[in-house]
């Protein structure tokens, strides 16, 4: 293991350690430092907290907030509820994948600068389809506009 990565960790486990937190509190200082959940990571607070690695694995399948993958500098969400679907959200992810040259099996694109994730619903059915661009909400999204939206992300 690095010695970055071993003192990130070492930082993780005192802090959390010194305020008793529980195990979400500590998946969630991982995936903040780190910017997921890495495997080496759950290993070696397992040992450290002689917690099973199952236990941090239940809970990092359990929420959706927790990522086992590396993730983009930006995250691109599309609702896929009902209604967004109805109103158009397949054909905003085919747009979006095809503008960021995403193959099927991938949602993140190779120079890290997009992930896009899907999500069951935002709760703003009034505006669908709806994505989130990082924290920025697009509502009423076509196929075109969410390429325009996507460039000012680009760099």
């Amino acid at each position: 293991m690095e010695k970055q990565m071993t003192e990130t960790l070492e930082a993780i486990y005192d802090k959390c350690m010194a305020n008793e937190d529980n195990i979400i509190t500590i998946l969630q200082e991982i995936q903040s430092k780190i910017g997921y959940i890495q495997e080496e990571a759950v290993n070696w607070f397992s040992e450290r907290t002689n917690i099973p690695p199952s236990k941090f694995y239940g809970v990092v399948t359990f929420y959706s907030q927790f990522h086992q993958n590396p993730r983009g500098k930006n995250i691109v969400t599309v609702c896929c509820g009902t209604v967004c679907h109805v109103k158009g959200a397949p054909r905003v992810i085919s747009k979006v994948r095809e503008d960021l040259k995403l193959k099927e099996d991938q949602d993140t694109t190779k120079d890290m600068l997009f992930t896009l994730e899907r999500v069951n619903c935002v709760g703003a059915c009034s505006i669908a389809p709806v994505v989130l661009i990082n924290e920025k909400v697009l509502g009423k999204v076509t196929p075109s506009k969410i390429v325009k939206s996507l460039k000012d992300y680009k760099g």
